[in-house]
C-alpha cells in the first residue's frame, strides 16, 4: 500500500512576521508530496490519516528561527521539517509492536500533512468513539486549550470563590474556557474579560463573564481600573504579556496571583513583550507563575471530569460557529492550511479554531 501525501514543511524559518502567501520566494512554508507506504514503519511506529489539525498560538514559537533547543519545551520545527500541530487523525497502519491497530481514532502530535508516520509516543488518547462524540471535541472542549484551562486555574491561581479574575484574550481558545471555569464551575464572585472589539466582548459577556473590556478603547485603562473595584483584581489570567501585562499589573491586589499562560502579543514582534511596571511584583508581593500543561499530565483525567460535567450541565457552551469554528481545508484547499493557522493574529472568530483535513 502506497499513499501520496501533500504536507507542509517548514521553508524559511521566521525571526518576525509570517509570510503565508506560498507562491511568494519568502515564504515560510512549502508544500511538498511525499510518497508514504507500510513498509516505511518502525516497530512502534503508525500511519496516520490527519483528519482535524489544532490551531495554537504556541505553534508560533516552535518554527521561530535559530532556537536553542535546549531551551525549548518541545523540540522545535527545523527547515524541512513538517509544521508541527496538535490534531485528531485514524490509524491507517501500525509497526509491529505497535498498541495501536489499523481503525483506531487518535489524538496527539501530528502535523501539517494528509498522512504521516509518527512515533506512538507522540499519541495522547485512543479516542472512545462509543461515546458518540464529535471527533473535533478533541481538540476543543477535550482538547489542550481548554485543560490549559482547568490546570491554569485549578493548579496555578488555586482559584477561590472569592477571587476577582482578569483574563485577556478572554475571546479566544483557552481564555473563553478559562471565563466558563472561573465563572460558572469554580463560581468567582467576579469574572472581567479583555478582547479587542465590542463584538467579542459581547461573546465574552454571554459565556459569563460580569464584563468584558475592549482594549482598544481610548478610556480602556480607566475602565480596567474601575471594574476592578476597591482591592484589585486577585488573578489574572495573561495570555498577551506585553501593554496588557503591564496594565494588568497596576490593578493587581495585594499578593494577587499572575497566571503566565501566553504572550501572544510579542510572537512576531519581541519589541513588544517591554514591561515597566515589574516593580509591582515587589511593592504588591505579587506571585507570577508560568506553567506548560504538559507538565501536569497526571491531573488531566480530573480535568476531563470537571470538563464533561461542565459540558453536559450545559455551563461550558460548545456550538459550532460561536464558540469554535471548522475551517475546511480538504483536498484542493489543503494549501490554505497555513492561512487558517494565521488567522489567529489578525482576524481570529471566538472560540477555538480547527481545521479540516479530511472527513472519516
Amino acid at each position: 500500500m502506497s499513499i501520496s501525501a501533500k504536507q507542509i514543511i517548514l521553508d524559511n524559518p521566521p525571526t518576525g512576521k509570517v509570510e503565508y502567501d506560498l507562491s511568494s520566494p519568502e515564504s515560510t512554508f512549502k508544500v511538498v508530496t511525499k510518497e508514504l507506504s507500510e513498509s516505511q514503519l518502525g516497530p512502534k511506529q503508525v500511519l496516520v490519516k490527519t483528519l482535524y489539525l489544532s490551531n495554537d498560538p504556541t505553534q508560533r514559537g516552535w518554527i521561530q528561527k535559530d532556537q536553542d533547543p535546549a531551551k525549548a519545551y518541545v523540540p522545535p520545527v527545523l527547515k524541512g521539517d513538517i509544521v508541527k500541530s496538535l490534531g485528531v487523525g485514524k490509524v491507517i497502519a501500525a509497526g509491529s509492536e505497535s498498541k495501536y491497530e489499523a481503525g483506531d481514532f487518535v489524538s496527539g502530535f501530528m502535523g501539517w500533512t494528509e498522512y504521516g508516520i509518527i512515533e506512538e509516543t507522540a499519541i495522547f488518547t485512543k479516542i472512545d468513539t462509543t461515546k458518540k462524540l464529535p471527533l473535533f471535541y478533541y481538540l476543543t472542549i477535550f482538547g489542550m486549550t481548554s485543560l490549559t484551562a482547568w490546570i491554569g486555574l485549578h493548579e496555578i491561581a488555586e482559584i477561590k470563590e472569592t477571587d476577582t479574575v482578569l483574563v485577556s484574550a478572554a475571546s479566544g481558545a483557552t481564555g473563553s474556557i478559562v471565563v466558563q471555569l472561573a465563572k460558572k464551575i469554580f463560581n468567582c464572585k467576579k469574572v472581567v474579560g479583555i478582547s479587542s472589539s465590542e463584538e467579542k466582548c459581547k461573546y465574552v459577556e454571554s459565556i459569563g463573564a460580569d464584563v468584558c473590556l475592549n482594549y482598544n478603547d481610548e478610556d480602556f485603562a480607566k475602565k480596567l481600573a474601575a471594574a476592578s473595584g476597591e482591592t484589585g483584581y486577585s488573578v489574572y489570567w495573561d495570555n498577551v504579556g506585553g501593554a496588557t501585562l503591564d496594565l494588568a499589573l497596576l490593578n493587581l491586589a495585594l499578593k494577587g496571583r499572575v497566571v503566565a499562560c501566553g504572550a501572544i502579543a510579542a510572537y512576531n514582534d519581541s519589541s513588544l513583550s517591554q514591561i515597566n511596571n515589574w516593580f509591582c511584583v515587589i511593592t504588591k508581593r505579587l506571585t507570577v507563575k508560568g506553567f506548560i500543561v504538559g507538565d501536569h499530565a497526571a491531573k488531566y483525567g480530573e480535568a476531563i471530569n470537571t470538563l464533561t460535567t461542565g459540558l453536559m450541565s450545559g455551563k461550558i457552551s460548545v456550538k459550532e460557529g460561536v464558540d469554535f469554528t471548522v475551517v475546511d481545508c480538504q483536498g484542493d484547499k489543503f494549501d490554505q492550511v497555513p492561512k487558517t493557522w494565521g488567522k489567529l493574529f489578525s482576524s481570529k472568530p471566538n472560540g477555538k479554531l480547527v481545521t479540516l483535513v479530511s472527513e472519516n
